[in-house]
């Protein structure tokens, strides 16, 4: 994905949601699908366009991909689409559908409570219960609060890594403290990123908060942009993976 395409995406992003506080409502899970243990992290909002109330991202603790959900609300029940491919994230995630979306053949249908959800997982003829556990939340529609220790799985990703916000309430609001990078081959931080932010805005400006981290290709090279609020434009800083170091480091 290219800088000038994350641009027009940012600025689609800006002109359907202000980007100030008051955007995000997150809670995180624990849990299974069937026999294989999971995190899920779910952003529920009034609307992200098409009819979508919910967007999220989860990954099997044996993989660490991250995969992109959407969906809607309707009660306590919410109905979760996976996204298969860049094509339909690009589609119904980024540019949004121009028709309503229709959750009637996705893979999630769970009964949400205070503690947790339960439910199915169904592609074909498979089947698997989901029995999730809530861990964290973040919410700053209001005063802003957190409970417990929220970190948030970014849909970007490398062929080697994922990446997660760890996100804190500071005297100058609640923001990402830090960005950790998770080797998928074993599920472990080998780096943390930390940001030092006197107003508080990194991982604060796209209305989706799994975006606030994205890829792109420049040269041949993965590049990592962390979204930073910062004022009405919003600002970015640009990570490449130095071979030596074996570290991520910002772009000069």
């Amino acid at each position: 994905m290219g800088r000038q395409f994350i641009s027009a995406i940012f600025w689609l992003l800006l002109w359907s949601v202000t980007a100030t506080a008051g955007m995000y409502h997150v809670e995180n899970y624990e849990g299974s699908i069937g026999s294989n243990p999971v995190h899920v992290s779910l952003q529920t909002y009034d609307g992200f366009g098409s009819g979508i109330t919910v967007e999220g991202s989860y990954f099997y603790d044996a993989k660490q991909t991250p995969v992109a959900v959407y969906g809607k609300i309707d009660g306590t029940r919410i109905a979760l689409c996976e996204i298969a491919d860049d094509k339909e994230f690009n589609r119904v995630l980024v540019m949004g559908s121009k028709a309503p979306v229709d959750t009637a053949g996705c893979p999630f249908s769970l009964g949400m409570s205070e503690s947790g959800a339960t439910g199915s997982w169904r592609k074909g003829a498979d089947k698997h219960p989901v029995t999730l556990r809530k861990v964290a939340s973040l919410d700053d529609t209001g005063e802003g609060k957190i409970d417990g220790a929220v970190e948030i799985p970014f849909w970007a990703e490398t062929a080697a890594d994922r990446f997660a916000g760890v996100y804190t309430k500071t005297s100058s609001g609640i923001c990402m403290a830090k960005m950790q990078v998770i080797k998928k081959a074993s599920g472990k931080v080998i780096q943390e990123i930390a940001f030092d932010d006197d107003i508080c805005g990194a991982g604060m400006l796209m209305t989706p908060i799994y975006m606030n981290v994205q890829k792109f290709v420049e040269r041949g090279k993965d590049v990592i942009s962390v979204n930073f609020r910062d004022g009405g434009a919003g600002d970015a800083k640009d990570y490449v993976f130095n071979r030596k170091t074996k570290k991520y480091q910002q772009k000069k």
